[in-house]
């Protein structure tokens, strides 16, 4: 089944969004333990108003444990939507962070997909993502978009196959993405 996220699969999904976004939850949380990580990025589930916020997750569960995750959300409010990471990184490390641009403006932005690998080659990843797709249908956005770490041609070519299609490749956290688009 697939869900509107809650508050309470904060821990199963801190260690999904860890999992798939690696360095970049580091960056996002300022801390330097996993421990720690994991810790921050539970409280940022919890918020209301952050890019990894539990609004705007969704998640794939078995016998109602979240072994799944999409975080996603509109391109032109992904400035906003950092200011509260942006704000506790400062008041840990003391430097204001620069969290790249990961979206145009334009699109409903798939921030992260990540399955459990216990569950991984049973086509959780592939229904997480027809349902991102179909959330952004019925919301009436006329795109989505998500990013592709350079080097990884296997979850490229399932985003090709769903239809996405490259538009540029851009940095993050000084690594390669493919920036691909899907028109709705």
């Amino acid at each position: 089944m697939i869900r509107q996220a809650k508050k309470s699969d904060y821990k199963e999904a801190s260690v999904l969004i860890l999992d798939a976004i690696h360095d970049i939850a580091y960056a996002l949380t300022g801390e330097k333990e996993k421990v720690k990580v994991l810790e921050q990025l539970g409280r940022y589930f919890c918020q209301e108003d952050n890019r990894l916020s539990y609004r705007n997750c969704l998640v794939k569960t078995v016998d109602h444990v979240p072994v799944g995750i999409i975080v996603a959300y509109h391109g032109k409010v992904s400035y906003e939507l950092d200011e509260p990471i942006r704000a506790h990184v400062k008041e840990i490390t003391g430097e204001m962070p620069i969290i790249d641009q990961e979206a145009d403006e334009t699109d409903f932005y798939l921030d992260t997909l990540s399955v459990n690998p216990q569950f991984g080659g049973q086509g959780f990843g592939t229904e997480l993502l027809q349902s991102f797709i179909t959330y952004a249908k019925e919301h009436g956005y006329p795109s989505v978009s998500l990013n592709v770490e350079e080097s990884n041609h296997k979850a490229r070519k399932l985003y090709e196959r769903l239809g996405f299609s490259y538009k540029k490749t851009i940095t993050i956290k000084q690594h390669f993405y493919h920036y691909l688009v899907k028109q709705l």
